[in-house]
């Protein structure tokens, strides 16, 4: 790896960090649904109008179904349900939780791939729950109802991920990345718009807000995933996936730094048994 690839995949961790940071401020102030929704929407169109100049095609009438599955799994449904969570959780446990993605893109690649169901596979399972019952159980969030759904929601999010990623790996090796990212994005924010009547965004919303949204939108949506695909391409998707382990260290120090969220020992402990269980999914095989 070149000193320019580590920059880059520190800079593309603080952002996917950043994020949750993003939807702890923008979804109580729009509301979770406009928030996911316009999120997509910009993102798409910033990403579209960068394909227009660099002279790239998104092939509508060919992959329009492909974006729409991926927008779905990969942005859609995840936006919304983090944007939900974000409601009543602190993004320093929402980012752990977004951890398990890898824990969930595995056991699908067993389901859907063929891979083999392996011990190391298992313990990564359980070490990934434990994780979770440790952050839930440690007094970070307070144990009511809406604590445990937010919890769910952030899990089955993950899910989506996973699912999304063993997708593309089967249906998209003739579509370039670029043109994923933003067909997918704005083909499900258009989708989406409808819903937002469902949860109306208030009406005096402040400039503060609307320059947030835009550089939510765009910084962590479509600059992010042109650095990813990015180090994709020059580093392949095993050592580009170690962004994984950095976000989480992203979360806690923005959350800290910017939302006054405290760090608290069960957090940390929780994130490290989260973090471990995505050794055993994604450690090295042996050679045959």
């Amino acid at each position: 790896m070149l000193l320019i690839d580590y920059i880059l995949l520190v800079t593309l961790s603080a952002i996917w960090g950043s994020s949750f940071i993003f939807m702890r401020i923008l979804a109580p102030a729009l509301g979770p649904v406009a928030t996911a929704d316009m999120r997509m929407l910009i993102a798409g169109l910033t990403l579209t109008v960068f394909m227009k100049f660099t002279e790239r095609t998104l092939e509508w009438k060919k992959n329009w179904k492909h974006y729409l599955f991926i927008g779905l799994l990969n942005s859609g449904i995840p936006f919304l349900l983090f944007s939900y969570a974000a409601l009543h959780l602190p993004a320093s446990i929402s980012v752990i939780i977004n951890s398990l993605t890898p824990l969930f893109a595995a056991v699908g690649a067993v389901i859907w791939l063929n891979d083999k169901f392996t011990p190391k596979l298992l313990i990564g399972l359980l070490f990934g729950i434990i994780g979770v019952a440790v952050i839930r159980g440690g007094g970070t969030v307070q144990l009511d109802g809406m604590g445990t759904i937010s919890i769910t929601m952030c899990v089955v999010a993950t899910m989506f991920y996973g699912a999304g990623g063993v997708y593309l790996k089967l249906n998209t090796k003739d579509i370039g990345p670029m043109a994923i990212s933003a067909g997918s994005q704005l083909l499900v924010g258009i989708l989406f718009l409808p819903l937002i009547a469902l949860a109306p965004m208030p009406s005096n919303i402040s400039v503060q807000i609307i320059l947030t949204m835009i550089t939510f939108a765009v910084l962590c949506s479509a600059v992010a995933y042109i650095i990813y695909y990015r180090l994709m391409k020059i580093l392949g998707p095993t050592k580009a996936a170690t962004v994984t382990f950095l976000i989480p260290v992203f979360g806690f120090i923005w959350g800290a730094l910017f939302l006054d969220e405290s760090i608290t020992a069960s957090m940390v402990a929780g994130g490290l048994i989260v973090l471990s269980s995505l050794y055993f999914v994604m450690g090295k095989k042996k050679p045959a």
